[in-house]
């Protein structure tokens, strides 16, 4: 039987996109992107809750304050495909480079694998990306097979306890792994603090740490750009911005 993944919905089909890599060491890179639904972390500013905030489900997110908003539909909102389905959809664009997203792809790790033998088996020049929150420890054959993690390791401002956001084994992992890049979303300065005793705690390579500003529109991001800039240059790490915000504001599938 075909390994099956749950994937996020767009326009009534799983969430298979071509644009370029937004965030990240990455950023600029035309890349396939496949979003995974379900996650173990519940971020109150995730721009992707209708892979994890369900209709029943207690979690809180800032969106909540507008009377329109609404938890969203598990059935609608999930979709269960075949790893041939999942292959067929990204062949049809002309980009090696897949970017396993979510939600948290590293659920689903079997699934995962699967579908990049069964890719490499069409062309072995497909390169892979995972975008992780940090918490799951890859098993030894999936990350064999991935080019590179790109882990965005949640912070007290994304209203996530800290039993649930920081797992050590996991960092520890990760920290150790030279196909790591570690992303910070940062919302005021007083963040620098509590992602540095990160750093320290798991020994993070500095040169492979990367602060984003945390913001869905370009304004929201316009207003932290500038001293998060500083911040990065006064303390020796890489900036990220968020290119897709740029180019297409805060839409799906782009």
């Amino acid at each position: 039987m075909s390994p099956i993944l749950k994937l996020a919905v767009l326009n009534g089909k799983p969430e298979i996109f071509h644009t370029l890599q937004g965030e990240g060491v990455s950023m600029g890179v035309a890349s396939v992107f496949v979003r995974s639904s379900l996650c173990n972390l519940h971020c109150s500013w995730c721009d992707t809750d209708y892979t994890w905030n369900w209709e029943g489900t207690p979690w809180i997110h800032e969106n909540d304050a507008d009377p329109s908003y609404k938890k969203f539909s598990k059935a609608e909102y999930l979709q269960e495909c075949s790893i041939e389905l999942v292959a067929e959809e990204i062949q049809k664009f002309p980009c090696l480079n897949v970017i396993l997203t979510g939600g948290e792809p590293l659920l689903q790790q079997e699934a995962w694998l699967a579908l990049i033998h069964h890719l490499r088996r069409i062309n072995p020049d497909y390169r892979f990306e995972v975008e992780t929150n940090g918490t799951q420890i890859p098993t030894e054959s999936f990350a064999s097979a991935i080019d590179q993690f790109n882990v965005s390791a949640k912070l007290e401002n994304s209203g996530n306890s800290a039993k649930l956001r920081d797992k050590p084994e996991a960092m520890r992992w990760f920290a150790h792994s030279e196909k790591a890049w570690f992303k910070f979303v940062i919302q005021s300065p007083e963040d620098l603090q509590e992602m540095q005793a990160l750093e320290k705690k798991y020994n993070l390579p500095r040169h492979r740490i990367l602060l984003m500003p945390e913001g869905r529109t370009e304004e929201a991001l316009q207003k932290k750009r500038l001293w998060l800039a500083d911040l990065c240059r006064d303390h020796n790490y890489r900036f990220s911005d968020r290119l897709h915000i740029q180019l297409w504001g805060s839409k799906r599938g782009v």
